[in-house]
């Protein structure tokens, strides 16, 4: 998986994250989820909190090949006052793969 690509969403409590899932194995990925960690950041680089929120695999993702996934992450309004900002940084992925035969 790549690291994730962040861009400023419309308000400062929301952002764009991008990621590139490569399945390395010689199974198809049929599913599973993303767990975005978005830290919330203060004026002087003091990081507050983090707020999980969690994602489908943008699946089937088939043996040596790649898909990418994008979600528009936003935490409450309220937990980003002026000066401070987000950033999508801890990513966790839990795939689904079909059972062995």
């Amino acid at each position: 998986m790549s690291g994730p690509r962040r861009e400023p969403g419309q308000d400062r409590w929301c952002e764009q994250v991008t990621l590139t899932f490569t399945n390395t194995g010689g199974t198809p990925v049929t599913g599973g989820t993303v767990s975005l960690g978005t830290h919330i950041i203060g004026f002087f680089g003091t990081d507050w909190a983090t707020v999980t929120s969690v994602h489908p695999l943008p699946a089937p993702i088939g043996p040596g090949r790649s898909a990418d996934g994008s979600w528009t992450v936003c935490v409450d309004a309220w937990r980003v006052p002026f000066g401070m900002r987000i950033e999508t940084r801890d990513v966790t992925v839990d795939p689904a793969r079909p059972p062995a035969d």
